[in-house]
């Protein structure tokens, strides 16, 4: 399978609810569609997000959406690459690879300082495919949360 990637436009919305819908629902959210075009458009709109289409034989096969942060000690822009998922029926064809490279090409030319993830301890398949990509985990330093609700 060779994947087909693009940066998502307004006309993909439709497809990509669906996707980002099946991506929150791996996550044990309730489905919503309608909410996630909503978020989704709301993010293109106000150009708070670059999302990555991936089709396969014509088919949507999955996303990647990345966020723009800025490192005040590198006094550069950092991509957060919040969201990948791949479909289930084009895992482990590139797909996932695919959308990884056009996340990071893009990075490289904004002149980024680097692309940050995070994943959970036991996603071993990501955690497979950041590191043979050339992510490193850092155990430099800790990532807190607190939650607001």
């Amino acid at each position: 399978m060779n994947p087909a990637v693009r940066q998502a436009q307004p006309a993909d919305l439709d497809v990509l609810a669906g996707l980002f819908d099946a991506y929150r629902q791996f996550y044990a959210q309730p489905s919503d569609v309608d909410g996630a075009r909503r978020f989704l458009e709301q993010r293109m709109t106000n150009r708070e997000s670059v999302v990555f289409l991936a089709e396969a034989n014509g088919e949507p096969a999955g996303f990647v959406q990345l966020y723009p942060l800025f490192s005040s000690v590198g006094m550069r822009r950092v991509w957060i690459l919040n969201d990948l998922f791949v479909a289930s029926t084009a895992r482990r064809s590139g797909v996932g690879a695919a959308l990884m490279a056009a996340a990071h090409d893009m990075a490289r030319a904004d002149g980024a300082a680097s692309v940050l993830l995070e994943t959970h301890a036991d996603n071993r398949n990501a955690q497979s495919l950041y590191e043979k990509l050339g992510y490193r985990r850092n155990d430099e330093t800790w990532f807190y949360c607190l939650p607001l609700t």
